[in-house]
């Protein structure tokens, strides 16, 4: 037994080697999952049979939690890692980057491949061996993963794969930005939305040529060509919001990312700007149902935004807003000048500037509400995908007794009729 229990700790320190050398990718290995799996090594290498066996409980329980396996792990850290060479990797080609920095990668690859082929199965019967129980611990098991996202991993020697994963990190971007396509901004920073609306462009009924402009104008912002902001105005429940948020579910996997911001984030709008400025994907900052107040600093922020100021204007990101309003600030009576007015001489000049805002947006789409032909296109829209077994002249007769009772005619009151049938018929 002592034999074998040298050979399986042999066998561990060379695991530690490899993982204490890394010159880049040290982040892979301070994850929750991968500090568990350094423990494990550790207790292993002292031969503390009740640490050890601590060590390879905590680490199961991780790898549980997170539905991952080590490998899985692994290679998702690599792809994600915040480091000088995917930072660099980014913005310029492998044969303009340092040879140094590449010379370091390379040195990283081989090391990840080898902690990369360290197996569970391994470890249980390494603690077995150290520990001298009867059993072997059990051995945490998911089906096979296919990583379709990268083919690195399949080859014998991982510093073949130096362009591919330079090339990913130039596509599909590292950190949060790799990790997610939605964003929201709080708490001056971006936070990752981990369950995005899942709306598609298929699910949209009606208002093709509005629609249609906006997937062209987003076609541009991709292909890196200057790309207008958009104003997207009409009546409530028309699908002006989802039609935004479906655009990142269709393009992005092609770079293109959505960071939502609400009222009150507005004011940091420069700084977002700034902070995803220099990143090579494309990002479209969704602001919703969008009114100001008189003297409002979310106005002055945004106008700088739309119009510019010293500051060159970011190629890669505009801006999407939606407005029941097509008068974006709000008008009192108590602004409209009179002759007794003493405050400003040319009063009607900050009026007409008010009421003008929504035509600072280089696109307005206008979002009419639905007459009862385009409810009932909409409602056989909806209905078709859900594949519901209704006749089509009752479910006519139903969307317009909904439309009557609830909400209206509108492409959210036809949504609200479909989830509702939907469950009525499941349910009969």
């Amino acid at each position: 037994m002592g034999g074998l229990a040298a050979k399986a700790i042999a066998s561990v320190q060379r695991f530690q080697q490899q993982a204490v050398g890394l010159l880049l990718y040290q982040s892979v290995l301070e994850t929750p999952i991968s500090r568990a799996w350094l423990n494990l090594l550790d207790a292993l290498c002292r031969e503390d049979s009740a640490d050890c066996l601590t060590a390879y409980g905590v680490w199961f329980h991780a790898l549980a939690a997170q539905q991952q396996t080590w490998q899985g792990h692994l290679i998702e850290q690599i792809l994600r890692s915040e480091n000088p060479f995917s930072q660099m990797a980014q913005r310029q080609p492998v044969q303009e980057l340092p040879a140094a920095l590449v010379a370091a990668v390379q040195n990283d690859l081989r090391r990840l491949q080898i902690l990369y082929s360290c197996q569970c199965s391994q470890l249980s019967r390494w603690v077995q061996t150290v520990c001298q129980v009867p059993e072997t611990p059990v051995v945490w098991h998911l089906e096979e993963e296919a990583w379709s996202e990268v083919s690195f991993v399949t080859l014998p020697d991982w510093q073949d794969g130096l362009v591919e994963l330079a090339t990913y990190y130039r596509q599909q971007g590292i950190g949060l930005v790799g990790q997610y396509w939605v964003f929201r901004w709080q708490a001056d920073g971006l936070v990752g939305v981990p369950h995005p609306d899942p709306v598609q462009l298929q699910d949209l009924a009606a208002y093709d040529d509005p629609r249609q402009t906006l997937m062209q104008n987003t076609a541009f912002l991709l292909q890196g060509y200057p790309a207008l902001h958009v104003l997207l105005y009409g009546s409530r429940g028309s699908g002006k919001s989802s039609l935004v948020k479906a655009l990142v579910n269709e393009y992005g996997d092609r770079g293109l990312r959505l960071i939502q911001v609400d009222k009150a984030g507005m004011v940091h709008l420069p700084a977002i700007v700034e902070r995803v400025r220099d990143l090579p994907q494309k990002f479209i900052i969704f602001v919703d149902d969008l009114s100001f107040e008189e003297d409002d600093d979310a106005f002055k922020a945004l106008k700088v935004v739309l119009e510019g100021n010293v500051t060159a204007r970011a190629q890669n990101v505009v801006v999407y807003a939606t407005s029941n309003r097509r008068h974006l600030v709000r008008e009192y009576f108590a602004d409209r000048p009179r002759p007794s007015d003493q405050d400003e001489i040319q009063s009607w000049d900050t009026l007409q500037e008010k009421l003008s805002f929504s035509d600072r947006f280089g696109l307005t789409l206008t979002f009419e509400s639905p007459d009862q032909k385009t409810y009932l296109a909409i409602v056989r829209h909806l209905a078709a995908q859900a594949q519901l077994p209704i006749a089509d002249e009752l479910l006519q007769q139903r969307s317009l007794q909904w439309a009557t009772r609830h909400n209206g005619r509108s492409g959210r009151t036809a949504r609200q009729f479909i989830d509702f049938l939907r469950a009525e018929l499941a349910l009969a």
